[in-house]
């Protein structure tokens, strides 16, 4: 009797291509995937006489440019939402959507609901992902269209120094588009950082204006203005600063003496001075406040403690310009000198 000879590769293929279809059946089966904190953004409309925006539900209703969906459900094949996943997982998964006014048909004055579920469907963004929208929270949302109208508004600067006047601005007034009944008393703002105030006081500044149609949310207008100050009057306010206290020594006693003071923590925690809102912070921001200086001589001193007046460490440029003072007397610093010891075995180079 004869055994006809068995054919493992062709088993092998068979048992390969059954276990295939397994993992490929898998892979291809729907699963849900739960996607929170998907961000709606209303889209730049090609009108710019629309103003767009979701009305928040709550006791005081806001509105707002965007909304955060807790929740978005999606359906489709395991390898895609593993994909989605991952993606998700990498933090390179970007999931703002655009909602267009035109697109939903919002384009007249009135209070607009949405079905955030059939939005989704329709989201680009979405169906690039290869998944199935069947589910959000909320359902629905409310969004209210206003029609603008583009009028002559003044130019007004925010935020400056009070001891900063405005020398001109041109232009003074500006074309923007604002709410209807509120054209005769809006405004076109300018703001100035404190490094373009100072820069603004020695040659006009350019800067864009913007219509703040509520709160976080500025529409720019199309036009530039051109704005100089004009220098600081010197109107000082007086202020309570928190001191650091430099010490400042010789090259003949660096390193080989420190200072120990004995005034009471309160002392020298801090000074009173004069000055403009911007000297202020720089003096503020500065490492040292006031400055101690030793002398040479302080080495040989008998009468113990020490005392000295402190000097104020203002910065020059707001010193030059008259912008900053002290309004008090420099506090005294009570110190005395005390010789650091060099560790056992460290020599001391000396002269011939």
């Amino acid at each position: 009797m004869t055994f006809k000879k068995i054919k493992f590769g062709k088993i092998s293929i068979v048992v390969f291509l059954t276990a295939l279809i397994w993992v490929w059946a898998d892979l291809a089966r729907d699963e849900p995937l739960d996607l929170p904190d998907v961000v709606v953004e209303v889209a730049k409309s090609s009108n710019p006489a629309l103003w767009v925006s979701f009305v928040a539900e709550g006791e005081e209703p806001a509105l707002r440019t965007s909304v955060t969906l807790t929740s978005v459900v999606l359906k489709g094949p395991a390898r895609k939402v593993a994909a989605v996943k991952l993606l998700r997982n990498k933090g390179t998964l970007d999931l703002n959507l655009f909602l267009s006014p035109e697109r939903e048909g919002m384009t007249k004055a009135d209070i607009h609901p949405l079905d955030v579920l059939d939005f989704l469907k329709r989201s680009d963004e979405l169906r690039q992902l290869g998944l199935t929208v069947i589910d959000c929270e909320p359902k629905r949302l409310t969004l209210r269209v206003q029609e603008l109208v583009k009028t002559s508004v003044a130019v007004d600067c925010a935020g400056l120094d009070p001891s900063v006047q405005v020398k001109s601005l041109q232009p003074e007034m500006v074309e923007a588009y604002v709410p209807k009944d509120e054209a005769d008393v809006r405004k076109a703002m300018v703001r100035l950082s404190p490094e373009e105030q100072n820069r603004a006081k020695n040659e006009p500044v350019a800067k864009t204006p913007y219509i703040e149609l509520a709160p976080g949310q500025r529409r720019d207008v199309s036009a530039k203005v051109m704005i100089a100050l004009a220098p600081a009057q010197n109107v000082l306010v007086s202020a309570r600063v928190p001191a650091a206290l430099g010490v400042c020594f010789s090259q003949n006693m660096q390193g080989k003496f420190r200072v120990v003071l004995e005034n009471d923590q309160t002392e020298l925690a801090a000074v009173l001075i004069r000055a403009t809102t911007l000297a202020q912070q720089a003096y503020a921001q500065a490492p040292y406040q006031i400055i101690l200086y030793v002398q040479d001589a302080d080495r040989q001193a008998t009468e113990l403690p020490i005392q000295r007046p402190v000097v104020f460490n203002f910065p020059d440029e707001y010193v030059q310009k008259g912008e900053i003072e002290a309004d008090q007397k420099p506090p005294t610093a009570r110190f005395t000198l005390q010789q650091i010891v060099e560790p056992p075995g460290t020599t001391t180079e000396s002269g011939p």
